[in-house]
């Protein structure tokens, strides 16, 4: 393994450990009664409002006659940056996967979405968050919900095993996205739709975001450029490639999120400001493979 390649790898093991602390810890703030994760849903369905600084990348996200009759944990762990399933279609009978499902809540409302003839499947890494879900799971009585444990990168389903993947705010955490999206492309079946809500960027990150952990697990630092989003998704297999802005981050919004010991949060916020967006990134597996177009590109 070259130098270049030690680095990398040990910066994704950095990572994968600092995710894990961090949605471990939130897990743990709801199931112990202590705290929410986030303010996922809008003041008015949130007792607790969203007076409470926090991070403008999770606040309303969910109306209140949306999660209606949600388990309340599963609203207070929310820690997404969009509302996947109120955008990627959702058809009864279909089976559906969350990639990065914390919680629980996307899985539960795709769950709600596919009916008794669809399943919904979550996929984390985080044995906290698992158990939270799971939780979730038997307090909703939905019976076509499946939690399964393991990494984004990969994926522990059979291959063109799903209808569709969706994912909160998880992809730009990973810190090899080209396996996320090969795993994607792998599982769904053919015709198949990949429909996530992710934090972009328009332009270059000044250098101390990138390289703040806790921007990355903040979900700012990792977060792809949009013509690099789409170039990953199409060298993926993917076509039909769709970057759509749910929400825009100005300046105010900016300084929140960049509040972070040792970075001159103003300053940043005023380099950054409007090029942090929220977007739903959509793409479809081909229903047929490309044609072979020369001797070993099939192999």
């Amino acid at each position: 393994m070259t130098t270049t390649q030690t680095r990398e790898a040990t910066t994704q093991a950095d990572v994968t450990a600092a995710v894990r602390e961090k949605y471990g810890e939130a897990a743990r703030r709801v199931l112990t009664g202590t705290g929410t994760a986030s303010c996922g849903t809008s003041p008015s369905a949130d007792a607790g409002g969203c007076g409470c600084g926090c991070d403008p990348v999770s606040a309303d996200l969910y109306d209140a006659g949306e999660v209606a009759g949600l388990p309340a944990d599963a609203i207070g762990a929310s820690l997404g940056c969009g509302n996947p399933t109120a955008l990627a279609e959702l058809k009864a009978g279909e089976i559906v996967l969350d990639l990065g499902s914390g919680g629980g809540i996307d899985v539960l409302l795709s769950a709600r979405r596919v009916g008794p003839t669809g399943k919904a499947y979550g996929l984390d890494t985080t044995d906290d968050m698992l158990a939270l879900a799971e939780a979730n799971r038997r307090k909703s009585g939905l019976t076509n919900v499946e939690f399964l444990r393991g990494d984004i990168e990969r994926i522990p389903l059979p291959d063109a095993s799903v209808d569709v993947i969706i994912s909160n705010c998880v992809i730009n955490l990973s810190g090899d996205k080209d396996r996320v999206l090969a795993e994607a492309f792998r599982v769904l079946k053919p015709g198949g739709r990949f429909a996530v809500s992710d934090v972009v960027v328009r332009g270059a990150l000044p250098a101390p975001i990138r390289q703040s952990m806790e921007q990355w697990v903040g979900c700012v630092a990792g977060a792809l450029e949009e013509g690099e989003y789409r170039s990953k998704l199409t060298a993926a297999g993917f076509a039909d490639v769709g970057v759509e802005v749910t929400r825009e981050y100005g300046f105010e919004d900016a300084r929140t999120f960049l509040s972070t010991e040792g970075l001159d949060a103003d300053q940043l916020a005023r380099e950054v400001d409007g090029r942090i967006v929220s977007a739903f990134v959509r793409a479809t597996k081909p229903a047929k493979a490309a044609a072979c177009c020369g001797p070993t590109c099939c192999n």
